[in-house]
């Protein structure tokens, strides 16, 4: 392994274990959601285009480490920013941060999977450079394969534009929150949330 995939390495590895050292798992859950629910929306109204900038960024990296989480972000973005704000962010964040991790798995793993599996892959990888596409449009509709999984195995192979695709699950997890306004705890607890304003109210030259 040559210097540039130990370092690409290094920090994959780095920001994954930052991630399960500091317990930062439990941020990511609809309990703390609850929880923190007013707090929330106050910083929304206060300051949209922040809210929004910080969620970005913290959708981007999570699917970019491939962390567990990004299913639950989903629907919070759409219980706080609603159904077109909630999809317009987390679909170029989904899209970024996806692409990111295929890109990292396609340039760590690709070589030595081609070398080790080649021959057993190639009916694979000659399906996909036909219809790949379709694949990945499928799997993508299909809840027993996780974002994540998807964006690590294909890297490796010959498919690219993998998160083209990524939308059509974005947004129908993000209208059936919105549909419901506040995500549920584990406990059962619901309720009625009162729709935050989306950051259409604050232009990027909020002072």
């Amino acid at each position: 392994m040559n210097k540039s995939k130990l370092l690409v390495f290094a920090l994959i590895a780095a920001g994954i274990a930052a991630f399960f050292m500091f317990d930062l798992k439990q941020y990511f859950t609809l309990d703390y959601f609850q929880a923190q629910r007013a707090a929330i929306d106050v910083q929304v109204q206060d300051h949209p285009l922040r809210a929004a900038l910080l969620f970005f960024a913290a959708y981007v990296a999570v699917t970019g480490l491939s962390l567990p989480g990004a299913t639950i972000m989903t629907l919070i973005g759409g219980a706080v920013f609603g159904l077109l704000w909630g999809t317009l962010i987390i679909s170029f964040a989904s899209t970024i941060g996806a692409t990111l991790a295929f890109l990292a798995s396609r340039f760590l793993l690709r070589d030595w999977v081609q070398e080790k599996f080649g021959d057993k892959l190639r009916p694979v990888n000659d399906g996909i450079a036909r219809e790949g596409g379709f694949y990945l449009f499928a799997l993508r509709l299909v809840p027993a394969f996780p974002f994540f999984v998807i964006n690590l195995v294909m890297g490796p192979g010959d498919t690219v534009g993998t998160e083209l695709r990524e939308n059509p699950g974005v947004d129908g997890i993000v209208s059936t929150r919105c549909s419901s306004r506040r995500p549920s705890s584990s406990s059962g607890t619901s309720g009625t949330a009162t729709r935050v304003p989306p950051p259409e109210s604050t232009s990027p030259a909020e002072g």
